[in-house]
């Protein structure tokens, strides 16, 4: 068996996204319009930020796939691919981050 992606449960999102609001939680979310799954996705951020300082494992880890699934609603309400974040990320690895940071505009 293969390892789950963040590139397959992009796929799953996608699928869900164009089923009926009365059938599934994605396409309700996404309905409901960007803003809507920018504020779940920051709920939820919320609480893995509280786990990891309880310093709950399980539950950081339950919380951080909810903010992973979440982000990708967001990008999906968005249409941002994930690839399209990847390839920032990758960008990002020729310097250092504390270069990349002085690098930004303030």
């Amino acid at each position: 068996m293969t390892a789950f992606t963040l590139s397959d449960l992009e796929a799953r999102i996608a699928e869900r996204a164009a089923a009926s609001p009365d059938e599934s939680w994605t396409a309700k979310l996404v309905a409901a319009g960007p803003e809507r799954c920018a504020k779940k996705f920051g709920e939820e951020a919320v609480e893995a930020v509280i786990a990891a300082v309880k310093g709950d494992r399980d539950e950081l880890i339950a919380e951080s796939a909810d903010v992973l699934y979440h982000l990708l609603v967001v990008l999906r309400s968005r249409n941002v691919a994930l690839q399209d974040v990847l390839r920032q990320l990758e960008a990002r690895t020729v310097r250092s981050g504390l270069a990349e940071k002085a690098a930004r505009p303030r």
